[in-house]
């Protein structure tokens, strides 16, 4: 295919309805984990079942992500995010009925998988679109700042949505009713995603895939991706063990489902620091950032580990932020940048996937500390994460020295 250089601005080539379509696609997987959790429990009053039920969410979002990722690779955006659009939707709607009408824990279990296994990836499909207009069509002298400049953009988009799912959960849960933000999360898939789906970018980034050049899926399995995979695995646990104690702690004080309202005032610096990223210069290499912003969050994890009260939490959650945004910008750039020809789509849906299993697991084995000890116990596992994370950006720093400068 012949490549046509148009080095316009990547909003003017997307078309400026993309960018609320594309950020509104991804409420419905920033609500979802959140709402089963608040849901769960306080439908059952089971801090660890809800933890269990987003455990086998992310279960199913990690085993469906390759898969969905290598299809897409395959056939395109369209025929595969549209249909899961629809499908999530409804799924999502069930679930509701079946904690109410059905509350076996095992069926519970399954309509979370189902629901993890169903989720259209928006966030991973809008970063390997807008990639592949990069690559293709954009000229060399205009691709390195908007490939920096839309990284940047997405792990913000994602933190800001990180940020209104959980604020929108909270407020609704706790002024209207549980179940209302799942049913919130159901339409905005059927049709938000739908319309997301239709879009004429995701014809666009079929073509953008060269499917002839396309290496196979066990070239994935290199140390250079893997690394990427578990640090981002690591941010998981982060944001898993930081929602489930911030709820459990709530639960503790007064009433949890004003934990998704906590855990929202996290994003506020998030967001900000993620959109910053874009202007740090090219020779601060990801590797270092990696380094430096894991090194952030283990302090401040500190600080979330000895907080008492909700003005100590809400603290240190702001701060907590500061590191996590440009942490997640970091992951993602360099997700991107080693992703082979013709499987930036399984990459991206591999890592979204590695995130979410992690926060649903972590989840689990928090709620699980909070009900068997206390809040305060189940709020030094957001350490052990950013410990990790810290562990891995030295691992990642090494494999880049084994590479070479030119990263």
């Amino acid at each position: 295919m012949t490549s046509v250089v148009d080095d316009r601005p990547l909003i003017r080539q997307t078309g400026w309805a993309y960018w609320p379509i594309a950020f509104l696609a991804r409420l419905p997987f920033a609500m979802m984990i959140v709402g089963v959790i608040t849901d769960v429990a306080t439908e059952t009053g089971s801090v660890a079942l809800a933890g269990l039920a987003s455990a086998a969410l992310g279960v199913g979002n990690v085993i469906a992500g390759p898969i969905i990722g290598d299809l897409v690779d395959r056939f395109g955006q369209r025929r595969v995010v549209l249909p899961l659009g629809i499908v999530n939707g409804l799924l999502l709607i069930a679930f509701v009925l079946v904690v109410r009408l059905a509350p076996a824990e095992a069926l519970i279990l399954v309509a979370g998988f189902a629901i993890g296994a169903t989720s259209a990836q928006a966030s991973a499909m809008s970063r390997s679109r807008l990639m592949g207009i990069i690559e293709r069509r954009m000229g060399p002298a205009r691709r390195a700042r908007s490939y920096s400049g839309m990284m940047s953009y997405e792990s913000a988009a994602d933190e800001i949505a990180f940020v209104i799912g959980p604020f929108l959960v909270g407020a609704l849960a706790s002024y209207a009713a549980s179940w209302l933000p799942l049913a919130v999360a159901g339409a905005l898939s059927l049709v938000v995603v739908s319309v997301f789906a239709l879009h004429p970018t995701a014809t666009i980034s079929a073509i953008a895939e060269d499917r002839n050049a396309r290496v196979p899926i066990t070239a994935l399995l290199t140390p250079r991706i893997l690394v990427v995979v578990a640090g981002t695995f690591a941010v998981g646990m982060f944001f898993g063990a930081t929602l489930t104690s911030v709820t459990a702690f709530a639960q503790e004080h007064g009433d949890g489902s004003e934990g998704g309202l906590l855990y929202g005032f996290m994003g506020l610096g998030s967001g900000v620091l993620a959109l910053a990223v874009a202007l740090l210069p090219v020779r601060f290499r990801l590797s270092w950032r990696w380094l430096l912003f894991a090194a952030m969050l283990v302090a401040a994890s500190v600080g979330y580990a000895v907080a008492r009260d909700f003005v100590g939490v809400t603290v240190a959650l702001l701060i907590l932020g500061l590191g996590v945004g440009p942490a997640l910008v970091t992951l993602f750039s360099l997700a991107g940048q080693r992703a082979p020809k013709g499987r930036v789509a399984t990459v991206m849906t591999s890592v979204g996937g590695a995130l979410t299993l992690a926060q649903a697991l972590t989840s689990a084995v928090t709620g699980g500390i909070a009900e068997a000890h206390s809040a305060a116990t189940a709020m030094l596992v957001p350490l052990v994460a950013t410990s990790l994370l810290l562990v891995l950006g030295v691992l990642n720093l090494l494999l880049s020295r084994r590479r070479g400068p030119a990263e």
